[in-house]
């Protein structure tokens, strides 16, 4: 009888607790904290250029651009690898 009770009591809720705070997504979520930091503190204009044109425009969204695009990319290739 007391294997059935700290099974239900104790067991299911630790083990829920410790699944949503994994290292890696303490880490991953540190990393997109400092990175979200390093591009909002970088504002000045800056001029960036695309191929061809050359564009003038704040240094964050040149920034935050390419970390979007980044992202995307990681993902795809992590869905496609399962």
């Amino acid at each position: 009888m007391s294997p059935k009770i700290s099974e239900s009591s104790g067991g299911g809720g630790k083990a829920g607790g410790r699944n949503l705070m994994t290292p890696g997504r303490v880490s991953v979520i540190a990393l997109a904290v400092l990175g979200l930091v390093f591009i909002f503190e970088n504002t000045r204009a800056t001029k960036i250029r695309l191929l061809i044109p050359e564009v003038t425009m704040p240094l964050w969204m040149a920034l935050l651009a390419t970390a979007v695009i980044g992202s995307l990319c990681g993902a795809y290739f992590i869905r496609r690898r399962s």
